[in-house]
């Protein structure tokens, strides 16, 4: 058969309705969106002010804990709540509902103060699609801009070493960016060093610096002096101490495990109680708060030596784990990481819930595994575990309130959507259907051309051949 004519379409019978539906999925997202700003702004200020900081590694891992967070999403949550503070544009379009929290959440990982009015009005413009495009292009030419800067400090590293006239020796460098941190490191490492050197050897002003009058072996003020070294004279005098301490040791770290290796003296009286009299100190006499030395010695190895009245070494027993290696094999098996509420940390060390100074017994049952950060916070902190009858852990406060396993979800009014709506109003925030709609009319984007327009890297005569910014983005499109 043969049809000739206008083809007839049939109009769905129920297009009001689903439009409507529509512009109310629409609304709703937008007010969402302004509500997410609101909860960013909260997160910064939380975080700013430490609120997390009473038993949590960070404020992602509190998220975790009291929201109910994945610590992917928690943590991407705190890097925007931190981003839109120096992005009030950017902050601002999300608390109107003008741009979704995807949006900005992309727009966060390339945006600064500078180019931020440029990636605003690309948020505006674009979907959530387009926007991602250009993110990933961006940060493409960031890279490639990033590794033509680290091949170029790579190139141009130099030192150079010469005497002068008088016959002191100038040395002259040129370093990467981490050469240059870890020299700055070991030269402020240095500067202490001389420091406690200077006080040990009784100098009348401790507070100045160190003079060398016959080199760095022999630290010392010169006699007569008026004025304390300047800080220049401070630095070549620690200069002279690195390199004579590399030298000594024949420029070799030595092994890692001796390398950090460190030694606490402790009286059995401190271990057993904080308060009572008797050393704590490290090997070069340093005091050792009493807490800390009860933490170092629930997972470490122990030598047992006993003194005479006079304080001469009687007896040195042998060398022993406090955990042996099968004990502790087995306590990682059973707690599978930290147990201090959401935390779970893969690596911990082993915890004497009652010390083995008290006369805890090294047992599984009195033992659980705790990452350095919350060891630290139980022994020293004020934070206290327990296990109790059932043989689960209650982990407590140091005001003695229990911090649950899973937080209690906090109560929610019977219709959120209009409390929502009612919060947004009285802010002035005002939404409909069309505040977040994007302003694309279905053009196809060049991904390179906008790049090339934006990005501060791609201007002037980058930007007039358009290659590098094109060759960049090209697999984006």
């Amino acid at each position: 058969m043969n049809f000739s004519g206008p083809r007839f379409v049939p109009t769905h019978p129920n297009i009001v309705e689903l439009d409507r539906i529509g512009d109310e999925i629409a609304e709703l997202s937008a007010h969402l969106d302004a509500a997410i700003a609101r909860l960013l702004d909260l997160i910064r200020e939380f975080d700013a002010r430490g609120g997390w900081n009473n038993g949590f590694l960070s404020c992602a891992h509190w998220l975790c804990y009291r929201v109910g967070l994945e610590m992917g999403a928690a943590r991407e949550r705190v890097r925007v709540a931190r981003s839109l503070g120096a992005l009030p544009r950017l902050a601002q379009a999300l608390a109107r509902g003008e741009l979704s929290y995807s949006k900005v959440r992309a727009l966060t990982r390339i945006a600064t103060p500078e180019i931020e009015e440029r990636l605003l009005k690309v948020g505006l413009a674009g979907t959530a699609e387009h926007v991602e495009r250009i993110v990933r292009g961006w940060r493409r030419v960031d890279r490639k801009v990033e590794v033509e800067e680290t091949a170029r400090w790579h190139k141009h590293r130099a030192l150079h070493v010469y005497h002068d006239d008088d016959g002191m020796v100038i040395i002259r460098a040129r370093l990467e960016p981490q050469a240059g941190a870890v020299f700055i490191q070991a030269i402020a490492a240095a500067r202490q060093a001389l420091r406690q050197r200077v006080r040990a050897n009784g100098a009348a002003d401790s507070s100045a610096e160190p003079q060398f009058v016959d080199g760095p072996a022999e630290p010392r003020y010169q006699d007569g002096s008026p004025e304390a070294p300047t800080i220049e004279q401070q630095e070549a005098d620690a200069l002279a101490l690195v390199a004579e301490t590399a030298l000594h040791h024949g420029i070799d770290p030595g092994a890692p495990g001796e390398r950090y290796q460190v030694v606490v003296h402790v009286d059995a009286a401190v271990l057993a109680d904080a308060d009572a009299p008797g050393q704590s100190v490290v090997e070069d006499g340093a005091y050792v708060p009493a807490e800390t030395s009860q933490r170092l010695a629930c997972d470490a190895s122990r030598v047992v030596m006993r003194h005479d009245a006079d304080g001469r070494i009687t007896e040195v027993g042998a060398r022993t784990r406090t955990i042996p290696p099968a004990l502790r094999r087995a306590l990682e098996h059973r707690d599978q990481g930290c147990r201090f509420p959401s935390c779970g940390r893969r690596f911990g060390q082993g915890h004497h819930i009652r010390h083995w100074a008290h006369g805890g017994p090294t047992t599984l049952s009195n033992l659980t595994m705790l990452c350095r950060r919350h060891h630290r916070a139980v022994h020293e902190e004020g934070f206290q575990v327990e296990r109790q009858a059932d043989g689960e852990l209650c982990f407590r406060r140091p005001d003695g309130s229990v911090i649950a396993q899973i937080p209690a979800p906090p109560p929610i009014a019977n219709d959120p959507v209009a409390v929502l709506r009612e919060r947004n109003t009285a802010a002035g925030i005002h939404i409909d259907a069309q505040t977040s709609k994007p302003g694309w009319l279905g053009e196809w984007l060049d991904v390179g051309y906008a790049i090339d327009v934006m990005h501060p890297a791609a201007t002037g005569e980058r930007a007039s051949s358009r290659s590098a910014a094109t060759m960049a983005t090209a697999d984006s499109q």
